[in-house]
């Protein structure tokens, strides 16, 4: 007997047990499933997967890609959902919201959105063994979901390696003997020097600014006031460094989840060491303890805002990944019968510690600055969004007196890990969806015209107003875009297609049938929570300004085609999934393009009869 994995497995992993070939023709033979959770179960299946015969001539079958342990999903799954946004979002979200007190809302969202949806995307994929497009077979008139996902997260992963460019701009810079943003230039004007301690009542919104933010501002952005000044050309320094990040992710990418298994090993356990010494200094420095408990202080009066709520289920929704399609995709390389209900809860659960482990360490930090600085609210020395990473912490570190260089290499190492291991995720996503369309293309092809793309266009990010420009494509082509889309995935897979059939699904594959918690979450709390935010969100919508000025109408009608780019896909494939039906009547063509297509189930044919016959006997 052998095996009929090629990895190690799990604990609690199905085991597919198959007798050993006798001679080299393709034939009919028996594969027992063995699983703790049900009796063992007799399926049919070609064992020669690579030929058979069909209508007298040879064909060949390919197996779909797998990870090469099953650790290394668990490993690229925290390595995608554990991301920047812990580091620099998580803690300034929680402070704006009422401290301590946002953390229980954020358990809360967690349990009742984040791990019923992480669960539900896991188990589809690798229930069906497809990627985050070809999963709506179970409805194909909803396709264009997940076309739309791959419009949004292609548009991501451009400016989100931009943000790479900049953090390995610091890192490298980290390396000088002095920290180039500690001091102050003649020709920056009012200025005070960072790595100077002992300034009272430092503020940021001063005319007199500090030498870190005027060092980002002029030196690495080399900013205009906004992007009516116009785009500009791009710095070749930070162009340079954004060439060397997408060839790394081309690297890591070049055998597909082969490869970029292996590297999950470090990209996701690697960042946890160096937040570890990070934390660690940041408790032994004077002032440390009064920055954790300005984090961690509840301010109860908020609890009750709805802004903390909608804080905290878009925090969630980002800091996961959930409704991405990067989840789907991961899981599907999964053997059939992989514990993915451990590993939900196991990736669920260690974001949020990151994002607490994070605000203590970054709080710590900002506490001693604001000791050194002889300053009691901890607030006027910090800064939100990109400014956050590379202005208020590289501010910070400029004040350390031992040794500031180690830990600024350390802390932008860490970023940067962190911000590859999700743009690996990005790029896998949209690997895997064009491997399912055109398997004969290889992954290296795939991987290198992303990496000359991603160059490329995003160039235009590393120009004096490519912050602008980032700013109006999330707008546009992300955050909203996204938030409807997944909307749209969540009523599909709970209503549409149906929580029974996902239940049904997640017995037939794993064994047990999800208890009550799950299925009222995904029928009720999930989907009608995520819509009364998407109804909060249009009320308070708010137009889109660059440094307190209206954007130029160009750039909002840019803006506002990426937004059609993502959103056209969903009616544009139901018609197209109408109109491909082979039925008399045009109502009968509507059922049908809302139902499941006749190969939906798991990929290998003789388990998805199997299936099939199962599903019958439940009806």
């Amino acid at each position: 007997m052998t095996n009929g994995y090629d990895n190690p497995s799990f604990v609690g992993d199905t085991v597919f047990t198959i007798p050993e070939r006798k001679n080299n023709n393709a034939e009919l033979i028996d594969v027992e499933i063995k699983h703790p959770n049900y009796a063992s179960t007799t399926v049919s299946q070609v064992h020669d997967d690579k030929s058979s015969k069909k209508n007298g001539k040879t064909t060949k079958h390919k197996e779909r890609e797998s990870w090469g342990k099953g650790i290394e999903f668990l490993l690229s799954c925290i390595a995608m959902s554990v991301g920047l946004g812990n580091i620099w979002r998580f803690p300034f979200i929680a402070l704006e919201n009422g401290g301590g007190a946002f953390v229980i809302p954020y358990i809360i969202v967690l349990l009742l959105v984040g791990k019923p949806v992480y669960f539900m995307e896991m188990v589809l994929g690798q229930f069906s063994s497809r990627g985050s497009v070809k999963v709506f077979d179970c409805v194909p008139a909803m396709r264009g979901i997940g076309v739309g996902q791959v419009v949004s997260i292609t548009i991501v992963a451009t400016y989100y390696s931009s943000l790479m460019a900049l953090t390995l701009n610091f890192f490298e810079s980290s390396f000088s003997s002095t920290l180039p943003w500690s001091s102050c230039k003649p020709e920056w004007g009012s200025c005070i020097p960072s790595g100077q301690n002992g300034v009272v009542n430092m503020t940021w919104n001063n005319s007199t600014k500090s030498s870190a933010e005027l060092y980002f501002l002029k030196e690495v952005l080399k900013a205009k006031e906004s992007i009516n000044d116009g785009i500009g050309v791009p710095s070749w320094r930070l162009v340079i460094f954004l060439a060397i990040s997408w060839t790394l992710v081309f690297l890591i990418l070049i055998k597909g989840v082969k490869s970029s298994g292996k590297a999950s090993y470090v990209l996701a356990i690697f960042p946890y060491f160096v937040l570890t010494i990070l934390l660690t200094r940041a408790l032994t420095l004077p002032g440390s303890m009064n920055g954790i408990i300005y984090f961690l202080s509840p301010q109860w009066d908020k609890i009750f805002d709805p802004k903390v709520w909608y804080a905290a289920v878009t925090q969630v929704f980002f800091s996961l990944s959930i409704c991405f399609g990067n989840i789907i995709m991961y899981s599907s390389y999964n053997k059939f019968g992989h514990n993915v209900y451990r590993d939900a809860n196991i990736v669920t659960t260690l974001d949020t510690f990151t994002s607490l482990l994070a605000g203590c360490c970054i709080f710590g930090i900002l506490g001693h600055l604001a000791h050194e600085l002889g300053v009691e609210d901890i607030s006027k020395v910090t800064r939100s969004g990109a400014g956050l990473a590379f202005i208020s912490y590289p501010d910070a570190i400029a004040k350390f007196k031992t040794l500031p260089q180690v830990f600024s290499v350390l802390f932008f190492l860490m970023l940067y890990l962190l911000g590859i291991g999700s743009n690996v995720a990005m790029m896998s996503c949209i690997m895997t969806v064009v491997r399912d369309r055109f398997k004969k293309i290889k992954n290296w092809q795939i991987a290198l015209v992303i990496a000359i793309f991603g160059t490329g266009f995003g160039s235009i990010y590393m120009t004096p107003s490519g912050q602008s420009v980032l700013k109006l494509v999330d707008y546009y082509g992300a955050s909203f875009v996204t938030f409807i889309l997944a909307i749209a995935e969540l009523y599909t897979f709970c209503f549409i297609y149906g929580v029974e059939r996902l239940c049904n699904d997640v017995e037939f594959m794993l064994g047990f049938r999800p208890n009550w918690f799950w299925r009222i979450c995904w029928k009720f709390v999930t989907p009608g929570l995520m819509t009364v935010i998407l109804v909060y969100t249009l009320f308070n919508l708010e137009p889109l300004q660059d440094n307190g000025k209206d954007y130029p109408l160009t750039a909002h009608l840019i803006g506002m085609f990426i937004s059609f780019l993502g959103l056209v896909q969903l009616p544009g494939f139901m018609v197209y999934a109408i109109l491909k039906q082979k039925k008399n009547t045009l109502l009968e063509r509507i059922k049908a393009a809302f139902e499941p297509t006749e190969k939906w189930g798991p990929i290998d044919p003789k388990l998805n009869l199997k299936y099939k016959e199962y599903v019958n006997k439940k009806n």
